[in-house]
């Protein structure tokens, strides 16, 4: 397929874009570049430079010509252009409901309009707020703590009703925690202005940041500091390939859970990446954030029963190992 990737120029749109291509699917980077680095984009994918808030650049990728749309019509549709720091969404709710919300209806009205019929969307398991119980499956409650988590299930309502309305099929894939980078080394550029552990890890250790702030280390967990399920970016990819083909296959559509199924704790994170750079990475145990459960880990087996789809990269040597790689260039 000709597939439209949304935010294609950023950390997981890149390794997604990557996953595509290997698979034999052609690839259209639509990025603002507000987070996106032109470094992240591969050779082989045609890129155009346009914002989700401008319905008419949008537009163009569908029915305009020349350098605004690709030599063949889009098929479907991979959607990552969201903001997604929790904090700085409750602080900042007007942002991310526009980009977040509008932003996305903007790219469903817009598909429909040119008969698109495919799309699978970055959601997140912030969807589910606070655990109730573990692992955390697809019909665990949804109450999100934060508005970043409020703007993906909203999102996920709206795309049951185009779905139904418009026969716009979707995959829906809730992350756990994204983490790591591309095991050949292929992409390299770096996240910008991360707030998630294993690249503020990664900063201190390479001298960016002087310390790591670990908040709260008396939770009921083997270490006390929190527990996280971490999904490599590389399996995330292979995830949203397999789920485009599903909803291909099927013409229907699918709400599913990805993550490693098993949890890693700070310290767990801190001691190996101390192991494998060989940096001391200076750490401060400070007070606890609001709202962070001691432990949230998730339940992946729709994925394997329905996608065929294991995390296969999401231990916690290769999360190191292949972060390092990319984050030991800056020492």
């Amino acid at each position: 397929m000709n597939v439209l990737v949304v935010g294609g120029a950023g950390y997981i749109g890149s390794h997604v874009a990557q996953a595509l291509i290997a698979a034999g699917h052609d690839v259209l980077v639509f990025d603002n570049l507000s987070s996106g680095l032109r470094d992240n984009l591969l050779p082989g994918t045609t890129f155009i430079h346009g914002d989700i808030m401008d319905t008419e650049s949008l537009r163009r990728v569908f029915t305009g010509d020349g350098a605004t749309r690709s030599a063949r019509p889009v098929e479907a549709i991979i959607h990552l252009a969201a903001f997604k720091a929790a904090g700085e969404s409750m602080v900042s709710p007007e942002k991310y409901a526009r980009n977040n919300i509008a932003g996305t209806i903007n790219i469903l009205n817009e598909a429909t309009r040119a008969d698109v019929h495919r799309i699978v969307f970055s959601s997140s398991a912030a969807v589910y707020g606070e655990p109730e119980y573990l692992p955390v499956n697809e019909s665990h409650p949804q109450h999100p703590e934060n508005f970043y988590g409020f703007t993906k299930l909203e999102i996920e309502r709206i795309l049951h009703w185009y779905d139904s309305l418009r026969s716009l099929r979707f995959a829906a894939l809730r992350y756990f925690n994204a983490a790591g980078y591309d095991p050949s080394g292929t992409i390299r550029g770096l996240e910008q202005n991360p707030a998630n552990l294993l690249p503020v890890v990664m900063e201190v250790a390479a001298g960016i940041r002087s310390e790591l702030q670990i908040f709260g280390d008396d939770y009921e967990t083997d270490d006390g500091t929190g527990v996280r399920d971490y999904v490599h970016v590389t399996d995330l990819a292979d995830a949203h390939v397999r789920a485009l083909d599903w909803i291909d296959t099927n013409d229907s559509s699918l709400t599913i859970n990805l993550g490693s199924e098993s949890g890693l704790s700070v310290l767990e994170i801190l001691e190996t990446a101390r192991e494998i750079t060989g940096k001391p990475v200076p750490a401060r145990v400070v007070d606890r954030r609001p709202g962070d459960p001691a432990k949230l880990v998730a339940s992946s087996e729709l994925a394997r029963k329905t996608l065929g789809w294991t995390a296969r990269h999401s231990d916690a040597r290769t999360l190191v190992e292949t972060s390092w790689a990319v984050y030991s260039r800056l020492k």
